[in-house]
């Protein structure tokens, strides 16, 4: 969740880290576009490849194939979509279609993930990640991403390397800072390690 929200939220800090020469401000800006399609798709495809190792695990090698060519077809017909007309019936640059390349390779991956885990589930009983779970990364994920910002606004006009550190590191924290709160349990194992290391 951590992952797939910061490059929505603070892709341009992210990118604006690369600001240097000839990268300018816009560029950034155009990165950040790209990340953000990126990341719709970016769970899903994390899924995804888990489940498609439990069907190989399984001796099943035909059906992750079998969605696989499901998501090619669906990536390419979404991708030319969104690069060639969504561009224009939003009325934005054609620039733009990139972003909407990464975007439909996305949502195909969430096709091919909700597919692969309906058959697995049928074979083997429920799977998937816990509401509660997602929950809990979802709200460290949205609250540092609303500190990050109210510390990206309040910086003056320094370059994009020093203004991300600060911003960077607020997101971070919070996000820790939350999911240690909320006992994630692999952030509850990180902590158990760091304190044997210390005892």
């Amino acid at each position: 969740m951590q992952c797939l929200l910061c490059p929505v939220a603070l892709g341009d800090v992210i990118a604006g880290i690369l600001q240097t020469g000839r990268f300018t401000q816009s560029d950034a800006v155009y990165v950040w576009g790209i990340l953000a399609g990126s990341a719709v798709g970016l769970l899903a495809s994390t899924l995804g490849r888990l489940y498609s190792s439990t069907y190989y695990a399984l001796r099943d090698t035909r059906t992750p194939l079998r969605y696989a060519i499901v998501r090619v077809a669906l990536t390419t017909i979404l991708g030319y979509i969104f690069a060639f007309y969504v561009p224009q019936w939003l009325n934005i640059a054609e620039m733009w279609g990139a972003a909407g390349l990464t975007a439909s390779a996305g949502i195909a991956g969430w096709f091919e993930m909700v597919l692969l885990r309906r058959t697995l589930n049928a074979r083997i009983g429920k799977t998937g990640l816990p509401p509660t779970y997602v929950f809990k990364l979802a709200v460290a994920a949205l609250t540092g991403a609303a500190l990050a910002w109210a510390v990206k606004l309040s910086l003056p006009a320094i370059h994009p390397i020093l203004a991300a550190i600060p911003i960077l590191a607020a997101y971070g924290l919070v996000y820790f800072g939350i999911t240690a709160a909320l006992r994630v349990p692999e952030i509850s194992r990180v902590i158990s390690r760091i304190q044997r290391r210390r005892s």
